[in-house]
């Protein structure tokens, strides 16, 4: 039963327990599941199914299942809760979400990645009569997106309790005016809803509550509101903090409900700022009361900081220019599609900033509010992007189109400012956020009215948010034959570039052209391609590559490593995302369903090309990473070339004991300090102006390894060597507890080895997964985007000597305190390991 909790607002989660079933039609209301299975939410239908050449999705979306599908949960509710608000909370639904309680329908949701919900007191049983919720996703409208979008109930779904007064959905706003090293002033409006009528004596109290990251209490105030006055009382200051406030009341009324919004100013000095090494985050309490009695609290969390985009000093963290050193992700988690549980966010995340990525761009709409939270603790800045598309539709041209192309554009002018309004009032409070995307290169950049829609969309933007800058994603600046227009781009705070150098001599020049025409325009990189690939296999000869957009192993660094060293040189240009920081389904050409652009797979594991991007961008402690491996299927003695990833100042190459010479690479170059034949730190001589050093070596196999040097003196070593006949698998697990919640996970990473424990990457061996104990296997995968094996099953082939399986909590009554993950595969010593169980 829900909501039998007794608190003033009662939020639970209302995943468990819901049938699902693929087809067109079914009876909202009915009680019967007869055609249903039972799923967990978050669900994706999607990725249950096998890849289809001739799926209607096409290769852009993955070749996946779409369709319609039905999803059904009955459910009871405690009927003092009865007396309240009872609000059903979908945090995302792909798409085109039809909901109805007891067979009474309550409306449709388009938008698969925005937030929405229903007051459904008035439709539920008062005779402690079971309810049942119906929802119906209708994803049959195809080929509608550029990449996997997957089908379902994708994000959580909550039930909510609340009073008659309580504060209105995101109806906290923490405005950050002016935030330094000395003070923070900050202005914090609270949205109160009020259901039914109030009396005229009747007075509503908002009392706001500060904490700083050490919980500590930094301020409170209260303030009394009434139909025709509005004064601060009972205001508190802590440590000899300003108490001064000036308040302000606005009135929206409808024929039940009316909203106050109540705003009140702080200042606290000597704040704890957020950073990226450092997240620090203030804990806001919000209470509400009438009449003297407490209707509601809500508890949010965000952080202090200032941000601004500059033309010359590109972007600033506190007063600090900080290089944006960015990736772009899509929404999908690999093996568990478009379902995706916040620790598959968490340990991808984790990986990218040990890399030295310190932001992300949310290619291309909201996502998942978890991955915001885990960003605001972990310290990584996000580009919050609303939409792919907006009148004018995009072909999605990959692999077996030869339907006419269907997506967001046939909703645009129906669904965009509730979208885009519901993303702004969700995600405004995050520290992490510090630029909103209106859209990514969409057509209208070149027609002669599009910059009206820019326009339009940047004032929603500044209505509900004055302070932080808006972009949009251009691809078709200085573009042949249709370039974006000069008045669409100057509608834009910050010009973001998608592929800036595609374009005749841009590929030399890059931004240096516009900085000269438009010297007062801010820049940012919005898109550019990286190193990608496949993880362990490398194209050794133009002849050999599918495609004009993919370079052999040793020459991709080199048309890459131009742009990211401009980028990071050139302080004008605020940072670069770099497309993709992760492998994402869709956008394929047959036989693959995936893109192999990132720089992690769809598993997460690190491909070669993480590590160069490793050795730029995180500085903190000397690394060396060569490549390719060394079980190469080649003649020996055939001359190869070995490259070298490094941050040290210097590198030699062994092999087989013999070196084949000390590099070094120019950047960061210093020149002279203090006066004429001075430096600062001793030059030394250099073998290139690439980003990478390189080594013409022999095939011979045996023992390669890489040493790098800081002022002489070994500082990283890597040994790679050609391994032996497999002999066993090696399990870890990025989290070694398991809730038993029934919906938590752990990862588990698989790798076959030799004897002496190198990794097997010739090794392509089936993989079996058992499990004892209250958990079951839910997803697989390989990092192998042209595998036909399905990624729901208990059971892989490795690829490159590599898997992943993901584990989710069977809840039980029963008290057990562990659960045992085991891998078997033909012929090679199995290997298990221990996952504890924590009760709830």
């Amino acid at each position: 039963m829900y909501l039998k909790d007794k608190a003033l607002r009662i939020k639970e989660n209302f995943n468990q327990d819901w049938f699902f079933y693929h087809g067109e039609e079914s009876v909202p209301g009915g009680m019967d599941t007869f055609l249903y299975r039972p799923v967990k939410l978050p669900h994706d239908w999607s990725i249950e199914y096998p890849w289809d050449e001739k799926a209607v999705s096409c290769g852009s979306g993955g070749y996946a299942e779409t369709g319609i599908g039905w999803y059904k949960k009955l459910f009871s509710v405690d009927p003092e809760a009865l007396a309240r608000k009872v609000l059903l909370h979908f945090e995302g639904v792909y798409m085109l979400a039809q909901v109805w309680i007891n067979g009474t329908e309550l409306g449709t949701h388009v938008y698969g990645y925005t937030p929405f919900e229903w007051d459904i007191t008035e439709y539920l049983y008062k005779d402690g009569k079971e309810n049942v919720v119906d929802v119906k996703v209708d994803n049959s409208a195809q080929p509608s997106s550029r990449w996997y979008s997957g089908s379902g109930i994708t994000r959580n779904v909550w039930i909510q309790a609340v009073n008659d007064i309580h504060v209105a959905p995101y109806g906290v706003y923490v405005r950050q005016k002016d935030v330094s090293q000395k003070k923070a002033v900050l202005t914090i409006e609270t949205k109160v809803c009020t259901c039914g009528s109030v009396s005229d004596s009747a007075s509503v109290v908002v009392e706001t509550t500060l904490y700083d990251p050490d919980g500590l209490l930094c301020m409170q105030k209260q303030t009394i509101t009434g139909n025709t006055e509005n004064k601060a009382v009972g205001i508190k200051s802590v440590d000899g903090l300003s108490s001064e406030a000036e308040s302000n009341l606005a009135f929206y009324d409808s024929d039940s409900v009316s909203y106050q919004i109540v705003t009140q100013d702080f200042e606290i000095t000597g704040p704890k700022l957020w950073k990226l090494e450092e997240p620090s985050l203030y804990k806001i309490v919000t209470k509400v009361f009438e009449t003297g009695i407490q209707q509601d609290e809500v508890t949010m969390e965000t952080g202090l900081r200032n941000i601004a985009f500059d033309c010359e000093k590109g972007f600033l963290l506190n007063g600090e220019r900080v290089k944006l050193n960015g990736v772009c992700i899509h929404h999908d988690g690999g093996c568990v599609g478009a379902a995706v549980h916040p620790q598959i966010w968490e340990r991808r995340l984790t990986k990218l900033k040990n890399m030295g990525v310190n932001a992300l761009r949310t290619a291309h709409n909201p996502p998942d509010p978890a991955l915001l939270d885990l960003c605001d603790r972990m310290g990584m800045m996000v580009m919050d992007e609303a939409f792919d598309e907006w009148q004018i539709v995009k072909w999605k041209e990959l692999g077996s189109n030869t339907s006419d192309s269907k997506g967001y554009s046939d909703w645009f002018d129906q669904c965009h400012e509730e979208d885009l309004r519901t993303m702004l009032l969700r995600d405004r409070n995050h520290p992490c956020i510090i630029l909103w995307s209106i859209g990514n290169e969409v057509p209208e950049q070149t027609t002669e009215d599009g910059y009206k829609i820019a326009r339009h969309l940047k004032n929603i933007c500044r209505e509900l948010d004055p302070d932080r800058m808006v972009t949009q994603g251009n691809d078709q600046i200085c573009a042949e034959p249709n370039a974006a227009r000069e008045e669409f781009l100057n509608e834009l705070d910050v010009v973001g570039y998608n592929y800036v150098n595609r374009w005749r001599t841009r590929m030399e020049t890059l931004y240096d052209d516009d900085k000269r025409a438009y010297p007062n325009r801010c820049v940012i990189g919005t898109e550019n391609g990286s190193l990608g690939g496949v993880r362990g296999e490398y194209l050794l000869s133009m002849q050999d590559r599918a495609g004009w957009w993919k370079h052999p192993y040793y020459s991709g660094p080199v048309v890459i490593g131009k742009l990211l060293h401009f980028t990071m040189t050139h302080d004008y240009v605020a940072g670069d995302f770099m497309w993709t920081g992760i492998d994402y389904l869709g956008e394929a050409h047959w036989p693959a369903h995936a893109a192999s652009a990132g720089v992690l797979d769809t598993c997460g594991f690190e491909k070669d090309s993480y590590y160069f991007y490793k050795s730029i961008w995180n500085q903190a402690e000397p690394m060396v990473h060569l490549l390719p491996h060394w079980n190469l299927e080649i003649e020996e003695g055939t001359i190869l070339p070995v490259l070298g990833f490094t941050n040290c100042e210097s590198a030699e190459l062994f092999l087989n004991g013999k070196s084949y010479g000390r590099k070094a690479y120019s950047y960061p170059a210093y020149g002279m300090t203090e006066r004429y034949g001075h430096f600062d730190k001793e030059p030394v001589p250099v073998n290139t102006d690439d980003l990478f050093l390189s080594w013409d070596v022999p095939y011979e196999p045996g023992c390669i390894e890489l040493i790098g040097y800081n002022e002489d003196a070994e500082c990283a070593r890597q040994t790679v060597r050609t391994a032996g006949e497999p002999v066993s698998v090696k399990l870890s697990a990025y989290c070694d507890t398991l809730k038993n919640d029934n919906l938590d996970i752990a990862q588990i990473e698989v790798r076959i080895v030799d004897a002496q424990g190198n990794l097997c990457v010739q090794a392509d061996k089936e993989l079996h997964f058992q499990i004892q104990g209250p958990a079951g296997v839910i997803a697989v995968d390989n990092g192998n985007n042209e595998s036909m094996e399905s990624m729901k099953a208990d059971h892989i082939h490795a690829f490159h000597g590599m898997a992943l399986a993901v584990i989710q909590s069977d809840k039980t009554e029963a008290e057990m305190d562990r659960c045992i993950v085991s891998v078997t595969a033909e012929g090679l010593i199995g290997d298990s390991l221990i996952l504890s169980i924590l009760p709830v």
